[in-house]
């Protein structure tokens, strides 16, 4: 079985190109922090090469750019080829079958978030804040056909 899950950010803005038989292709670079600190108490990152195909290329090329989150669900896909030097070069690659959102929303204006993401769940404690956000409140759990 070959599948690959993780969860990074962008190290810099998808590339989109199209092969000759006009097909797309995105290729870009996120940056896994590791668990654990090194010796000097610093976390490190792993920087892994992300190619998508299609329409999930078009869709990260239009919608992601550097700094953001995201996850990618995908194939680890390994290849060589002989450099112009001479040498044989390999390359190990995650090929995205799949990219969703990860993160925060940010606002258009400005950089800050615009607040937590929704969590299915809907508060009562502060009605005016709620509702600002776009979100209905209920007064109580009895026309509900589930259990809270």
């Amino acid at each position: 079985m070959n599948k690959w899950i993780g969860m990074g950010r962008l190290t810099r803005d998808p590339e989109l190109k199209t092969t000759t038989n006009q097909i797309a292709v995105c290729s870009f670079t996120i940056a896994i922090n590791r668990r654990f600190k090194n010796a000097s108490g610093e976390y490190e990152a792993d920087f892994l090469n992300i190619l998508a195909w299609r329409q999930t290329a078009e869709f990260i090329s239009k919608y992601f750019h550097k700094g953001n989150m995201i996850g990618i669900v995908g194939t680890v896909q390994t290849r060589n080829y002989d450099h112009k030097d001479g040498h044989k070069v390999y390359v190990t690659e995650i090929v995205c079958d799949e990219a969703h959102f990860c993160g925060e929303k940010k606002d258009t204006n400005s950089a800050a978030p615009t607040g937590n993401p929704p969590t299915g769940k809907v508060s009562t404690e502060f009605p005016e804040a709620v509702a600002a956000d776009g979100f209905l409140t209920i007064d109580d759990d009895t026309d509900l056909p589930f259990d809270l």
